[in-house]
């Protein structure tokens, strides 16, 4: 590959870890935040104008959604890994095979999907327990953002190749405009024009279609910086780089099924309560949303820069990486700790000014803080494992984390142990401590050290 082509891809081999894992973190930060605030924008502005209905809405609704998101998130997050392991390792045809192998992979599969779910809504909804008080909004806000899942798709691809190629800042450009424009639309949809829930998906909707049509002009416009030629031969899925893909997207994918699939669980045993305590689950999974931001940005820039310099056989600098990015996240969560314990109330009126629901959000209070140091240990334990591109140990932690722990962990406080609704977010928050446990040992083990090829 020319000089020319090589201008996109960025190496972070060399240089001070802290200062390029800052650099490349801060975008993502930025980028992930605006990317959450699609949702909790939703929440705040249907909670303010319309109630804990409308707040019950968007939370069942949103947890379907990322839930449908699974096969985006683990296909697109591998593909990052491979293509920043292949620039690492100089491996430049393999990249376009990459490229080409996953849009036309995950494109079909947003669509897939979008027509499978579309036929089960209604009985997806019941399975959920959704409260007879907020169906026909969560009704409304589910199809509209199931029409929407191609763009989501769009984007995520789009990111992971930038982003496996050490661009974190452009991604956080395309997703700063959809961002700004969803939350205008929100306001303009829900509070003057009276659309009501469907007025909040249809303004996320549309902001996740801008946002990838801009990142695909981006993309097409500078191709030949990279070697992707766009042409409709390149779209074919080649047969090496799919097995690559699936080999690390597979795990990674049931990974965040299995997680996602937890919290539609809980969910749905919540929503056995009232609209109260599912407006409540809103509240806790938009918070928890924002300390993901921040663990998905370390555990991106991580992941990234892991796999570049095992790429390169700079074992020392992988060490570095993983102090860095697990103190990090340790200083944040005592931040957000402070804030919790002094003045709760003020996070929780963030969202609504419902009495009964402010009154109840006192339950959510420890779990939300046990929830911040697992989001931190979670950032330094993935950055290895998706890092050094582990598909069975990523498939072992799906299982004990996601179904095993979250769920039973939940289903033990909250019916046995008679805690209720309190039981079930200790139980996910208790989880989260499982994949910094396993990441631990396979440290330990020293055999990230090993080269693989997926």
């Amino acid at each position: 590959m020319s000089q020319k082509k090589d201008s996109m891809i960025r190496d972070l081999t060399e240089g001070p870890v802290l200062g390029l894992l800052l650099q490349f973190a801060m975008p993502l930060f930025v980028s992930n935040a605006l990317q959450a605030v699609y949702n909790i924008v939703d929440m705040i502005v249907v909670g303010n104008y319309i109630g804990k209905t409308g707040m019950s809405a968007v939370s069942i609704g949103g947890d379907i959604l990322h839930l449908l998101t699974f096969v985006a998130i683990g296909f697109a997050g591998a593909g990052q890994v491979i293509i920043a392991r292949d620039v690492g390792s100089q491996r430049h045809e393999d990249i376009k095979k990459t490229i080409g192998t996953m849009f036309t992979f995950l494109l079909s599969a947003s669509l897939l999907i979008s027509v499978v779910c579309y036929l089960l809504r209604h009985p997806l909804l019941h399975w959920l327990n959704t409260p007879s008080a907020s169906y026909q909004f969560t009704m409304d806000y589910t199809v509209t953002c199931i029409f929407g899942l191609i763009f989501i798709y769009g984007y995520n691809i789009v990111s992971a190749i930038l982003r496996g190629m050490g661009d974190s800042k452009r991604p956080f450009l395309f997703i700063a405009i959809a961002a700004i424009l969803n939350m205008i639309l929100d306001v303009l949809f829900v509070k003057y024009l009276h659309m009501e829930v469907f007025g909040a998906a249809l303004a996320t909707v549309i902001g996740q279609g801008v946002s990838f049509l801009v990142s695909l002009v981006y993309l097409y416009r500078r191709k030949e910086s990279f070697g992707f030629d766009f042409r409709l031969a390149s779209f074919r899925i080649d047969r090496g780089a799919f097995k690559r893909l699936l080999a690390l997207g597979i795990p990674m994918a049931i990974q965040s099924a299995a997680i996602n699939l937890s919290k539609i669980i809980l969910m749905s045993w919540i929503n056995l309560f009232d609209v109260t305590y599912s407006a409540l689950a809103g509240i806790f999974n938009k918070v928890n949303m924002m300390c993901a931001v921040i663990s998905q940005s370390f555990t991106t820039a991580g992941a990234t820069m892991t796999g570049q310099n095992l790429g390169a056989r700079k074992y020392k600098r992988v060490n570095q990486i993983l102090l860095i990015v697990l103190s990090i996240g340790i200083a944040l969560s005592l931040i957000g700790t402070v804030i919790m314990l002094k003045d709760p109330a003020a996070v929780y009126a963030i969202f609504t000014t419902d009495t009964d629901v402010l009154s109840a959000a006192g339950v959510l209070t420890l779990p939300l803080i046990l929830n911040f140091y697992g989001a931190a240990t979670r950032s330094a334990a993935f950055a290895l494992i998706n890092g050094s591109g582990r598909p069975k140990l990523n498939l072992a932690i799906a299982i004990i984390d996601g179904v095993i722990s979250r769920i039973g962990l939940a289903a033990l406080l909250g019916f046995a142990l008679h805690l209720d609704c309190f039981g079930f977010w200790m139980g996910d928050a208790l989880a989260g401590f499982m994949p910094f446990l396993i990441a631990s040992v396979f440290y330990l083990s020293g055999s990230w050290k090993e080269e693989r090829n997926a």
